[in-house]
């Protein structure tokens, strides 16, 4: 295939971007080991990479081409951690240097590969795309860069990392790079988010403050996503853990709703946003590559900092440590306004202190009773089987638990405000309340500072804005109260810290929505999406309570919120809402795995003991199959199946270490499956060690997707083996998991470990040492299908979404 590349401008070419795009996804899905990955993707990009070679040939720059396939391992902590082995995956990198040479690089990574059933637009084609056209822009520069730029295109990070680690820690180019650019998608289109920055290096932020066209970044992104709270990771991790390299990450956000699914096309990523991600990323490189400081930036290593843009027209970016200076200084400016206050003579001093101090109980009281109350509708909901009804229809969320949060913290203040403050007048008792507004806030912004949280920013802008605006109207409200033109002052002065404050809530329910529907079937959704709506109404509510005191009366206020709220209730109960959709406009699909498997079950002497085969199906959300059956009627109750706790896994052939996540599963009987390519697992010896251990060394030749499961038995003891380091981590409740994908070709895996044994054998527990399962999947080819799978496939609704494939999951003990 070839493309005409056109006279360059310099420029990014959105228009030539997009044509990569649509030629990378046009050969379908890209798991690792397929032809589709392996041979047709790689040989497009090295034939767009030649073009540009041949054009930029009388430039100031050389371009060299390397084709890795390297074989590692390594132990990760993530899904609860486990080891991961790769044999012969595929790296494409791409140097682009002066010509006379550069010894330092900077990186820029994208990868190729896709999970199985999707064409992977979004992740990771359009990244890719992107590289190539930034590299075309890059090679026709008239004048030459201070450094080298190294594009890697990396073709198995769908496979957790894997080709990123083979990169990082086995090529000779990886030496030479002193920084890196990641660029990735949790969602389909929309802006390029930064979400992590660093390990510390600050001069890196500032490097995309200064050169983003269009720039879009958030410090509490980068805070909530290494907090662990997102169950998802990219090569940043790979590069900062394994190279020691700081870095830039940045990722799509918009509609995650189609994430890894068949929807993830190129007609779904407009123009406009690639143009976008092209400009950002052309203009942050070609400064980065300019800079003194990636030279040596041990000078500039120490300190990190506080990034936020302003609905993306800017980014404020500033040193933290110039940001507890800050937050001192407001925090200080808070105490010395209330302490002013203890001093005057109407307010008593101590008198003042207790009736803050009775008013912030009052807040928080109203704070704890609210997400009480409204995690008892979240409940309900999910009791009358009605969870989930907002994945389709969001706005009903803000409904029901929205209108349940504010008329909640309304009555109880009004509560307050009529028993408990009945003879205080309203304009003292609205002073009164907003102080406690102002405290609570400042007490969040000491708590954050003094954990060292560069999002201390956020309540930073809630205490300096509002202190500031009521000291500006303080004569205007002690002479007139609440006037209109109070009001409307007020709001004004509120206006920047509330307008990026609702941004922010905007940002937290378009990444977490989409991913209640693929977290599991174990954690309620609808308690999690309760819990952020009402925290987000106590957080915006905040500067406002001390109008509920200001007003005559709430009357109208109560009895609008609980029409609202009784009529979603209403309205949610009867079914209205169904959470999916096949709409193609706008689909929200329900995720499904189904894997035709056939499970043989091995004794100790090597004598397969019960062999079954079934369709085995996994819901990715808390619904279940509840929305299914009526569609499938085998798809029931009575083909549940539990965890056989005495077996590697479970005994099912789980792709990654995610039981703890879906514990509900369908198990429907058919006949058994044969691959045409089945998987051979021989143990090629037993020995006896000298230091009083059982070494077993292993043979296995599979597809290129393989899990292996390790079940000590009571008293054992896994002390080493042939993966990563060679100490076993991440025991996961008394098993591990090693994770194994390889390229096109490579020869049979073989690994070892040394088992030792119990001293008293437990005579109720399982014969022998340890179990040993290996699991098989089939993710492309004409193994991928079969007659049972297609027909069950064609039964489930347009509005599912069944990622389906073959397995093999087969038990030994020794």
């Amino acid at each position: 295939m070839q493309l005409v590349i056109g006279k360059s401008t310099g420029e990014f070419n959105a228009i030539r971007a997009r044509k990569h795009l649509e030629k990378i996804t046009g050969v379908g899905p890209r798991p690792v080991g397929s032809v589709e990955n392996e041979v047709l993707t790689v040989n497009y990009l090295l034939e767009q990479i030649q073009h540009i070679q041949a054009e930029a040939t009388k430039g100031p720059h050389s371009i060299s081409v390397d084709v890795q396939r390297p074989t590692g391992s390594f132990s990760i902590d993530f899904l609860g951690g486990f080891t991961s082995y790769y044999d012969k995956v595929t790296n494409v990198a791409v140097k682009l240097e002066p010509k006379a040479g550069a010894e330092h690089l900077m990186l820029a990574n994208c990868h190729f590969d896709t999970v199985a059933n999707s064409p992977g637009a979004s992740d990771d084609a359009v990244s890719c795309a992107v590289m190539l056209e930034v590299l075309h822009s890059l090679a026709n520069l008239s004048s030459p860069l201070r450094h080298g730029v190294l594009f890697l295109f990396n073709g198995a990070e769908e496979n957790v990392l894997q080709a990123s680690h083979g990169f990082i820690t086995q090529h000779p180019w990886a030496s030479h790079v002193r920084a890196f650019i990641n660029l990735e998608a949790a969602g389909v289109g929309g802006k390029e988010v930064v979400f992590q920055t660093g390990p510390e290096n600050p001069w890196l932020v500032q490097a995309y403050v200064h050169a983003a066209k269009h720039p879009f970044a958030s410090v509490v992104g980068q805070e909530v996503f290494q907090s662990g709270v997102i169950p998802s990771d990219t090569d940043f991790r790979i590069y900062r853990d394994f190279g020691n390299i700081p870095g830039i990450d940045l990722a799509f956000i918009e509609n995650g709703f189609i994430y890894h699914t068949k929807y993830d096309t190129p007609d779904r990523i407009l123009t406009d946003s690639i143009q976008r991600a092209g400009d950002n990323i052309l203009a942050v490189l070609k400064h980065l590559a300019m800079s003194e400081k990636l030279a040596d930036s041990s000078e500039y290593r120490h300190g990190n900092m506080v990034f936020f843009d302003l609905l993306g027209v800017f980014v404020v970016a500033y040193p933290a440590r110039v940001g507890t200076i800050i937050n001192c200084m407001a925090t200080m400016a808070t105490f010395f306004f209330l302490g002013k206050k203890c001093t005057l003579p109407i307010n008593g001093g101590v008198r003042y202190v207790r009736e803050l101090a009775c008013a912030a109980g009052v807040v928080v009281i109203s704070w704890l009773v609210t997400l009480l109350s409204v995690l008892i509708v979240a409940v309900l909901v999910s009791l009358l089987g009605r969870s989930m009804f907002w994945y389709n229809h969001f706005y009903m969320s803000v409904c029901l638990y929205g209108a349940a949060a504010t008329g909640k913290m309304v009555l109880i203040h009004t509560l307050a405000k009529n028993l408990y403050y009945g003879g205080v007048r309203r304009l003292e008792l609205g002073d009164l309340f907003f102080d406690v507004s102002l405290l609570l806030w400042c007490c969040a912004l000491v708590y954050l500072t003094q954990q060292g949280l560069c999002s201390a920013y956020v309540p930073l802008l809630m205490v300096a804005f509002p202190l500031a605006t009521k000291l500006l109207l303080s004569r205007e409200f002690k002479q007139r109260g609440a006037t209109v033109l109070y009001t409307v002052l007020y709001l004004l002065g509120l206006a920047l810290p509330y307008v990026h404050f609702i941004f922010l809530i905007w940002v937290v329910f378009e990444i977490f929505t989409p991913i209640l529907g693929r977290s599991g079937t174990e954690i309620p959704p609808d308690l999690v999406l309760a819990s952020l709506v009402t925290m987000g109404t106590i957080f915006l509510s905040s500067f406002f309570l001390h109008f509920i005191y200001l007003a005559k009366s709430t009357k109208w206020i109560l009895t609008g919120l609980g029409t609202i709220f009784t009529m979603a209730l209403i309205l949610v109960s009867c079914g209205l809402f169904f959470p999916y959709t096949a709409d193609p406009a706008s689909p929200r699909p329900k995720r499904v795995f189904l894997q035709h498997t056939t499970r043989t079950f091995h004794g100790l002497d090597g004598q397969v003991e019960r062999r079954d085969s079934g369709l085995w199906i996994n819901s990715f959300d808390y619904t279940g199959m509840r929305y299914i059956s009526p569609h499938v009627p085998e798809i029931n109750d009575t083909i549940r199946t539990k965890c056989q706790e005495d077996l590697p896994f479970c005994g099912f052939p789980w792709f990654l270490p995610v039981k703890f996540l879906v514990k509900k599963n369908w198990y429907l009987p058919v006949p058994e499956v044969s691959p045409k390519s089945p998987i051979e697992f021989k143990l090629l010896s037993k020995q006896e060690t000298d230091w009083g251990t059982t070494k077993l060394t292993f043979e296995v030749k599979g597809p290129s997707h393989m899990s292996l499961y390790l079940m000590p038995h009571p008293g054992a003891l896994l002390s080493r083996w042939s993966f990563g380091d060679g100490t076993p981590k991440f025991d996961l409740s008394g098993e591990y998991f090693i994770f194994y994908s390889h390229g096109l070709e490579s020869p049979p895996w073989k690994f070892w470990f040394e088992i030792q044994p119990p001293k008293t054998p437990d005579p109720s527990g399982p014969e022998g040492m340890i179990s040993v399962a290996i699991a098989s999947h089939y993710f492309f080819g004409e193994d991928q299908k079969t007659p049972q799978l297609n027909e069950m496939l064609q039964r489930f609704p347009k509005w599912a979404f069944p990622s389906s494939w073959v397995s093999t999951y087969h038990m030994y003990r020794y």
